[in-house]
C-alpha cells in the first residue's frame, strides 16, 4: 500500500548592551517579547513586517523563547470578514542564527548601529475562493516564503529599515522593498514605539494577489493586471514588561493601499487594519544559563528513543494510561535529541532541545526525517531519605517540520476530510528514572531511563502558519538520556 498525501526581522538590531504565475534596554523578556511580535503574519493586503514587531531588546546570544498572539486583520477581498488567528511564538537568538517566530535567518552584520541580515519570512497572505460565491471561479492564491536582506541603521532620533525580499517557493515570484523607521519611548516597564512604513511590490507579486487572470473572467470580473503598487502604513507598538522573563504586548496598525489595489475586482476595501496582542516568555542563555549552579554551567544531554505509532493523542488519551497502538497504520520512529541546559534549580530544569526523528514507514512511503526544536521543562522528584532524584517528568513545546506528512495523519485527516501539513506545533511529555537503579554501575550515572511522547499537533485547526491543520499523530517512544 502506498498512500499519497492528502496535501500537501526581526526588529531590526538587538540592542546589544545586552500565486505559481505563468532603542532601550527592556529585559530578556522583552527578546521574547520580539519573537512574539515578529511571528505575526502578513496582513492583507501587504506583508506588513512593522505591525508584526515586538522589541528584542538584551537578549544574550543563546537565549530561546516561546509566546502565543491573537491577530485581528481586516481581510480586503469581496465578501471575506475579518480574520481572527492564533500565532504560535517561537524564539531562538543567537550570535549568528536566529528564530522570530515565523521569521528567521543570519546576522552577518551587527553592533550598536548597523545590522545586516539574511532573512527568510513566512507570508500569510492568501485568497481562499472557498464557498463565497463572489469568488468562485478564481484559483486560490497560497503562502508562501519570502527570503532576501534586511539593513538597519540606528541613532538616537530612532531607527531606519529597509529590507528586500523574494518569493522562495515560486508562488507569487515577486518581490518587495520595505521602508521603515521607528522610535522606541521606554518608560519603565512600559515601552511605546510609534512607525511608519512604505512597502513596494512588483508587478508579479500584484497580479498573483490582485490580480484576474483571462481564465478568471465572469459577470462583473474583467481581467484586470494591476503592475505595481505601494503601501503606506502607519501604527504603533506597545509592551508591558510584567516580570524579567514575562512580557505582555499589544501591537495597532492601519494600511493605505495603491489605487491599482483598490481597483481590483477582487477588493472591496481601500484600508486594512490589524490588531495584535498576546504575551511572551524568554528562557534563559543555553551558552550562561540562568541562575545556574556553578557545577551544572555547561551540562548538556543526548538521548535515543524509539517507539510505535500510537493510536490516541497525548492530551485525551496517552497522558491517561491508553497507550495503545495505532489501528491503521504499523509505523515506526526513532529519535536522537541533544539538549542545552538553560535553567536550572532544586525542583525544576529548563533546556532548549533539538530532536531529529527519523520515521520509518516503508510499507507506505518510505523513510524520511522530521526536526523539532523545543523547550523543555523538567520537573524532579526526590527519593525522602537521600538527595538523589528519585524520577523526573517533563513537558516540552516548539514546532515540528517534516519531510513528509507522517501517514497516519494522511489517514485521520483523509478520513475527517481535512487537510495535512509538513510544519505543525510540537509537543512532548516524558517520564524516566535513573538507570543507576536498575544497573549498579558508574557508568550509567546520571542516565535515565522511560518513556516519551512525541506528539505533532495543529492546535485545532486555530493556527494559520499551521495550515489551519485540526488533527496531527502521536508516537510512544522508549528512552535512554544521559547528561554530560
Amino acid at each position: 500500500m502506498r498512500l499519497q498525501e492528502v496535501c500537501c526581522s526581526r526588529d531590526g538590531l538587538v540592542k546589544r548592551n545586552a500565486r505559481g504565475k505563468g532603542g532601550q534596554r527592556i529585559s530578556g523578556l522583552a527578546a521574547f517579547w520580539g519573537m512574539l511580535l515578529l511571528a505575526l503574519p502578513s496582513l492583507h493586503p501587504v506583508h506588513a513586517q512593522e505591525v508584526a514587531r515586538i522589541p528584542i531588546v538584551d537578549a544574550p546570544p543563546g537565549t530561546p523563547g516561546l509566546g502565543a498572539g491573537i491577530r485581528n486583520n481586516t481581510v480586503p477581498y469581496l465578501g471575506e470578514e475579518q480574520g481572527y488567528d492564533l500565532v504560535p511564538l517561537y524564539l531562538f537568538e543567537g550570535k549568528y542564527l536566529f528564530a522570530h517566530g515565523t521569521s528567521g535567518g543570519v546576522h552577518l552584520l551587527r553592533d550598536e548601529r548597523f545590522s545586516l541580515d539574511l532573512v527568510a519570512s513566512y507570508r500569510f497572505q492568501r485568497l481562499d475562493p472557498g464557498d463565497n460565491p463572489l469568488l468562485a471561479g478564481l484559483e486560490s492564491r497560497d503562502q508562501t516564503v519570502d527570503g532576501g536582506l534586511a539593513f538597519g541603521y540606528r541613532g538616537d532620533w530612532g531607527r531606519l529599515q529597509a529590507r528586500w525580499t523574494a518569493d522562495m517557493l515560486g508562488r507569487h515570484n515577486g518581490q518587495e522593498l520595505e521602508l521603515g523607521y521607528r522610535y522606541s519611548l521606554d518608560t519603565g516597564r512600559w515601552t511605546i514605539t510609534p512607525w511608519a512604513s512604505a512597502t513596494w511590490h512588483d508587478d508579479d507579486l500584484t497580479d498573483y494577489y490582485f490580480g484576474v487572470s483571462q481564465g478568471e473572467v465572469a459577470p462583473g470580473r474583467p481581467e484586470y493586471h494591476p503592475g505595481d503598487a505601494w503601501t503606506l502604513g502607519l501604527g504603533i507598538n506597545t509592551s508591558y514588561q510584567l516580570t524579567r522573563n514575562l512580557l505582555a504586548f499589544m501591537n495597532l496598525g492601519f494600511y493605505s493601499q495603491d489605487d491599482v489595489i483598490s481597483s481590483s475586482p477582487l477588493v472591496d476595501e481601500e484600508r486594512s487594519s490589524v490588531a495584535y496582542f498576546g504575551a511572551a516568555y524568554m528562557f534563559g542563555n543555553v551558552f550562561e544559563p540562568q541562575d545556574s549552579s556553578p557545577e551544572r554551567a555547561g551540562e548538556w544531554s543526548w538521548r535515543l528513543n524509539y517507539g510505535y505509532q500510537a493510536e490516541g493523542s497525548i492530551a485525551t488519551d496517552n497522558l491517561r494510561g491508553d497507550l495503545s497502538a495505532a489501528k491503521d497504520v504499523d509505523t515506526n520512529i526513532a529519535g536522537l535529541t541533544l539538549s542545552k541546559l538553560v535553567m536550572d534549580g532544586p525542583n525544576v530544569d529548563v533546556y532548549a532541545r533539538m530532536a531529529a526523528f527519523r520515521h520509518f514507514e516503508e510499507e507506505y512511503q518510505g523513510k524520511f526525517w522530521s526536526y523539532a526544536p523545543y523547550v523543555m521543562v523538567m520537573g524532579k522528584g526526590y527519593t525522602p531519605w537521600t538527595e538523589g532524584v528519585a524520577f523526573r517528568f517533563g513537558f516540552g513545546l516548539g514546532f515540528s517540520y517534516a519531510q513528509k506528512v507522517p501517514v497516519h495523519e494522511q489517514v485521520k485527516q483523509a478520513q475527517a476530510g481535512e487537510k495535512t501539513s509538513r510544519f505543525l506545533n510540537y509537543l512532548e511529555w516524558t517520564v524516566d528514572v535513573p538507570l543507576e537503579k536498575i544497573i549498579r554501575s558508574r557508568l550509567v550515572r546520571d542516565c535515565y531511563v522511560g518513556i516519551t511522547d512525541v506528539h505533532r499537533s495543529g492546535i485545532f485547526a486555530s493556527a494559520d502558519i499551521l495550515g489551519n491543520v485540526a488533527g496531527g499523530s502521536d508516537w510512544i517512544t522508549f528512552h535512554v538520556e544521559c547528561l554530560r
